[in-house]
């Protein structure tokens, strides 16, 4: 798919990018910046990222200069005064708000008068469309990662190309991540890491089929391996794992142990969370279930994704709790290990 820009007369561009969180929201952004980092016109790409979420950008190429703001610090006003004016400096000659939230707009809009953001018919928080020129998607531009594409394209399309489609393109990390694995992995043995971190509970898969899950893998050879990332879903992982189910990550890893440790597993199952499209993003195979949160949208979409879906008739609704919780009750073994065997397949 070709796609056509208007002549551009702008050179040597200095360019800010927009994208405060979360963790899978700015690996989603990805292929935007490599956009960005590949126009001969742009000089310089900066990223304003919230100071929660900062580590992420560690996966960023090293011509990215990050700023991070502590939006939820004990002085957030004051935070954003000093950031604003510090950015303001730098004269910007666009911004990118790839986040499509009020606070985004706004930082984008104190910062420079040039914003670029999402379609009018897309944006999570209407009010943002006010402050920034909204770029118009393609209706088969359905993915998070085509829009925030579509925006770093903004600048350079016409009317006549804006509706041209962007494809799919798969975040990929271009890093090279060498910490030492973690003690009480089984090197003689494909690793399947199992992820029971998540934004919200709403995305976890009930107790029982992790552990009948993981109870397969075990028997097809492969050490489980269970992911967290707090104190509640640590205690979480050492329920589920139990004396027989695999082995539970001693501690939080760092970005570097995270990426090293992602690269060499044969497989990372997961729910929506950042984790999961940092695995992708490595190259690594992953498998992923959705209920509330949309598939097609969000979901990872390289050859090496797999996902089952529960296609319930209320969702996806993006809900953080419910009363009458059962689209991760429709989430059944045999799909998971269908995809498992996809994987292998694919492999031999």
């Amino acid at each position: 798919m070709v796609i056509c820009f208007r002549f551009s007369i702008l050179s040597n561009v200095k360019i800010l990018v927009v994208k405060l969180s979360a963790f899978g929201d700015i690996i989603h952004s990805l292929p935007a910046l490599d956009d960005l980092l590949a126009r001969p016109e742009v000089d310089e790409v900066h990223w304003l990222v919230d100071s929660r979420f900062l580590f992420v950008t560690e996966v960023f190429p090293a011509q990215v200069k990050v700023h991070d703001i502590a939006m939820k610090g004990d002085k957030p006003l004051e935070a954003i005064r000093n950031m604003v004016k510090a950015l303001r400096a730098e004269k910007f000659d666009m911004v990118f708000d790839l986040q499509g939230l009020i606070k985004s707009a706004v930082l984008a809009r104190m910062i420079c008068k040039n914003v670029y953001g999402f379609d009018r018919n897309y944006i999570r928080e209407k009010p943002a469309a006010w402050m920034q020129k909204a770029v118009a998607f393609h209706p088969d531009e359905s993915t998070i990662t085509q829009q925030c594409r579509k925006i770093a394209h903004g600048p350079w399309i016409s009317g006549e190309t804006s509706q041209t489609l962007v494809p799919y393109s798969p975040p990929k990390v271009h890093k090279t991540f060498n910490a030492e694995l973690p003690e009480g992995l089984d090197q003689n043995k494909p690793q399947a890491v199992l992820v029971v971190s998540g934004s919200f509970e709403t995305k976890m898969l009930p107790d029982q089929t992790w552990k009948t899950f993981a109870q397969q893998l075990v028997v097809k050879g492969y050490q489980v391996v269970w992911c967290w990332g707090n104190e509640t879903e640590f205690n979480k992982a050492n329920e589920l794992c139990g004396s027989d189910l695999g082995y539970v990550l001693t501690k939080r890893l760092n970005m570097n142990e995270l990426c090293t440790f992602l690269e060499q597993a044969a497989v990372v199952v997961a729910p929506d969370t950042g984790v999961l499209h940092l695995a992708s993003a490595m190259g690594t195979p992953t498998i992923s279930f959705w209920g509330p949160t949309p598939c097609w949208r969000n979901a990872p979409h390289a050859d090496s994704d797999f996902y089952v879906e529960s296609n319930v008739d209320c969702g996806p609704c993006i809900k953080k709790t419910c009363d009458n919780f059962i689209c991760m009750d429709l989430i059944h073994v045999p799909q998971l290990m269908q995809c498992v065997e996809k994987i292998e397949g694919a492999k031999s």
